[in-house]
Formats: structure tokens, sequence, C-alpha cells
């Protein structure tokens, strides 16, 4: 579980049991880290259950996916400029880049000035050929906990992750889990084109204690800790400094074209109602299938 809705998978040897398709690497390559790998990349697929809108296609979508130990936030930053510098200098030479270093805006500078935390900052907008990036930092760590949230909502705490519950308090903010959370910034980073949010990322936490911490203000059950087990485990045995971030591709390209939708830069997109676009999928599995899964369909 990674905080939307999962695309569940019923085990045939296991019954009763159900895997759940990947809505990000987040955990594995974390996991990677505390093995020693100390820099890992993959172009991968994630697949998350929530509403399609005109720059997130329904059930799927493709990312760059990078974790390095030993790294700070600055590092990860200009890493990914000068990876997204030479790939538009490489395949769009057409387009110019507005502006270098990207500007770093924090979080509430960028609510307070554009009114949103993923402005458009291009100076002539429009002028189809120029890429405004940017990168929106120091982001509250926390943010209030509704009924509505689907995987943190269970009403019982006042406090749910804004980024994912692995992103690393600001060292500067460490006090202020016990006595104010809410002022607590996490180490996160957004990087926005155009008006687009086309990817995320952060420092994430590798000290058990502090996660632990995190996990108690989010309102988690013994029950809902021991499902990330694996990760407080292997936090006991000694964790490297790590983080990473994550570039969406189908965004990246749909704000580098200047499409309108990202069904436009998507092969076989999904409908909005969650069917394909030429299998007739999804569609009613044959009663001996359910049997075998031990399923059975309630109408």
């Amino acid at each position: 579980p990674e905080g939307a809705r999962d695309f569940i998978v019923p085990s045939r040897l296991q019954p009763g049991k159900f895997y759940a398709l990947p809505q990000s690497p987040q955990q594995y390559k974390q996991l990677l880290m505390v093995a020693g790998f100390e820099r890992y990349f993959q172009i991968s697929r994630c697949f998350r259950d929530e509403d399609p809108r005109a720059d997130r296609a329904y059930g799927e979508f493709t990312q760059l996916d990078l974790e390095m130990s030993f790294v700070t936030q600055e590092d990860i930053l200009i890493l990914v400029e000068e990876l997204f510098a030479d790939l538009v200098n490489e395949v769009f030479p057409e387009k110019t880049i507005a502006a270098s270093p990207w500007p770093r805006i924090p979080h509430g500078q960028a609510k307070e000035k554009y009114g949103n935390d993923k402005p458009d900052v291009r100076k002539n907008k429009n002028d189809k050929d120029e890429l405004a990036f940017a990168w929106i930092v120091d982001f509250p760590l926390f943010t209030q906990q509704t009924k509505k949230d689907y995987f943190y909502g269970s009403g019982a705490a006042q406090w749910a992750p804004s980024h994912h519950m692995f992103t690393a308090p600001h060292p500067d903010d460490l006090s202020l889990l016990t006595s104010d959370p809410g002022k607590v910034r996490g180490l996160q980073h957004d990087l926005v084109l155009n008006g687009y949010e086309i990817g995320g990322g952060s420092i994430r936490i590798h000290q058990p204690e502090i996660q632990e911490k995190v996990f108690d203000l989010i309102g988690f059950s013994e029950k809902q800790k021991r499902e990330f087990s694996h990760m407080l485990t292997a936090f006991k045995y000694g964790v490297p400094p790590h983080g990473g971030v994550a570039p969406g591709i189908d965004r990246f390209l749909m704000a580098v074209l200047g499409e309108p939708s990202l069904r436009e830069v998507i092969a076989f997109p999904m409908t909005a109602g969650g069917t394909t676009a030429v299998m007739e999928a999804p569609s009613e599995a044959e009663g001996q299938q359910l049997k075998e899964l031990g399923l059975k369909v309630v109408k």
C-alpha cells in the first residue's frame, strides 16, 4: 500500500490472499539502498485506481524512477536538471529552457504568489517552445487528515502525510514532531513544467525512531505497522541517508508537446470509466475461474 486505491489480484496458490499491482517501487528501491545498492534507476510502470483528469490517466502511468544513497536534496535536483537539459537538447532541439539553474520555490511562496503549487513560470505563455522548469520545495510534512483520505483516513488521527510516510522531516524541524507537527517541513521536491507537476521525490527517513514517530502521528494501528515491518526491521541494521525522485514520462511528454490531455501521449489509454479502448476489458470471469480463486461475485 502506498496511499491510493490498489488494483488487487487474487492468489490461486494462497487462497483468500491477494497481490496488489505496484503503485510505485517505493519500498523496494529503499530496501535496495539498505542492501548496499547505492544507485538505482528503472523505467517503471505504476498502477493506481484513482479518478482520471486532464493530466492523469485512469489506472496507469510510466515514470523514470531514481534512488540514490549518500545524497543531499540539492544533489538530486542538480542531477535531474542536467538529465532533462540533455534530453531536451537531444530530442527537442527547437525547445528553449527558460532558466538555469531552475528556480527553487518554497511551497508557501508558490501558493501565495501563484495560487497553487505547480505554477506556470514561463515568461511568454503563448510561446509553445518555451519550457519553464521549477522545483517546489519546503512542503509541510503533514496535512490535516480527513475521513475521505483512503489509506490514512480512519479519522482517528489529526495528521496525514502530504507526500508519503517515508519522506524525511527537515533536520531543523525535528523537535516540532513532538511539539507542533503542523509546522514541520518535509524534504520533498516536486518538479513542475509549464504549469504541470511532472515528478516528485524526497529525501527519505533513515532513522527507525523517526519512522515510528511518523507512523504514530498519522494514526497507524499496530496491525498497519506490521504491514511495514520489513522496512522497520531493515532500518535496525543501519540505513544510509538516501533519497530519490520519479519524473513522469507521460506528463513530461504532455507538457513538452503542449497536449491538452495525457491520453494524447499514451498508446491505448483507458476511458474515464476504466475500460480499455480496444479489448473491452474489464470483462466477466468464467465461473470456473472464480471457483478456482475462491471468489464469488455479489451483485
